[in-house]
């Protein structure tokens, strides 16, 4: 099966299906059921948190057909005669609806000239027109074109949202996950939803049977393995540079993805310490990780002389970067391990 199957199945059919944008769907409602309808608008936000789906989901509320709206993709089509092409098209009345729709998706694509053209248009469009553009990089948007637009910001989903989201797809696909390993799926989909079902589609072809497991998880990944992680972080609390080091030669044998490898030490130690300092937040923790994995974090979290603290959590984040340009990618890592162990000055 394509990987995209999951993210067309379970696409929003309305705005109550759609998780996390509530700020977004909310005022779109209201202002819909008002009559006020702008004729431009302006989605912003990272890859996958579903600008697309809720720029479709506008056009269908505001009962544009789909043969009035019009997808068009900026990095594609880019030039100044794609947009002279749209505009003699926007003056063509609707075939059957209120109103046509274009939906513009990588808009800061367009080149200098283009946006300029797309500028007369948006000054005074024709009344049965509705622009939804879309962007992954506002600040390359000319301030002439914000100004014309209703801005919207999406936010990244968060680790809550994309979790839900992939337990309320395996029950409707009479899917069993172990414990945890939604956890993993969901930090491994980087605040995407379409990143995040993208990898659990990957997970449901490769698997065997309808029980999914951490291993499985972790092996069609190609994450690192939960001891490994864990070992890692067992050699920052007791300041063992000759194991951490060992970790992560052996991560390296395995072809593990540094940054993930980071990415999931981050995430387990910024557990333990909110487990020591945000007592309130256990249970919420507690249900982001496996029994074992709680069992293990909360150990570490108690631990007094224990070398995780804000300055390890720091030293990782400027490793976690310094490992997307570094010519070998785990000198970063390591070069943490040694400066946090104290062993070299």
């Amino acid at each position: 099966m394509s990987e995209l199957v999951l993210y067309r199945k379970y696409r929003p059919r309305d705005f109550k299906e759609v998780l996390g944008q509530e700020h977004i769907t909310d005022t779109l409602k209201k202002a819909i059921s008002l009559g006020n309808i702008a004729h431009a608008y302006l989605f912003s936000g990272t890859r996958g948190t579903g600008k697309t789906s809720i720029a479709r989901l506008l056009a269908q509320e505001i009962k544009c057909s789909l043969n009035d709206l019009n997808e068009m993709d900026a990095a594609s089509n880019r030039g100044i005669d794609d947009i002279r092409e749209l505009r003699e098209a926007v003056n063509v009345l609707p075939f059957e609806s209120p109103y046509k729709v274009y939906i513009i998706d990588e808009v800061h694509m367009l080149t200098k000239e283009a946006f300029n053209a797309l500028l007369k248009t948006l000054e005074e469009p024709p009344k049965h027109v509705v622009f939804v553009l879309a962007t992954t990089e506002i600040e390359k948007i000319p301030d002439t074109i914000l100004s014309r637009c209703q801005t919207f910001t999406f936010k990244k989903p968060t680790q809550e949202i994309l979790k839900k989201a992939i337990l309320d797809i395996c029950k409707k696909e009479k899917l069993e996950l172990e414990n945890g390993a939604e956890d993993l799926i969901a930090l491994l989909g980087d605040g995407s939803f379409r990143d995040t079902l993208g990898i659990l589609q990957k997970v449901i072809s490769a698997s065997k049977d309808s029980k999914i497991s951490i291993g499985e998880v972790e092996k069609i990944t190609g994450a690192p393995k939960n001891e490994l992680v864990n070992d890692f972080i067992s050699a920052l609390s007791d300041k063992n540079l000759e194991k951490g080091l060992e970790v992560v030669e052996k991560s390296v044998g395995n072809s593990i993805d540094m940054q993930v490898f980071a990415k999931l030490i981050l995430h387990k130690i910024r557990a333990i310490l909110l487990l020591r300092f945000a007592k309130d937040m256990e249970k919420k923790i507690e249900n982001d990780f496996s029994e074992k994995d709680f069992e293990f974090i909360q150990k570490l979290s108690k631990e007094k002389e224990s070398n995780i603290n804000s300055e390890t959590i720091k030293e990782l984040l400027d490793a976690y970067e310094q490992i997307k340009s570094a010519h070998i990618s785990q000198l970063p890592l390591e070069l943490m391990l040694i400066k946090l162990s104290k062993k070299v000055e």
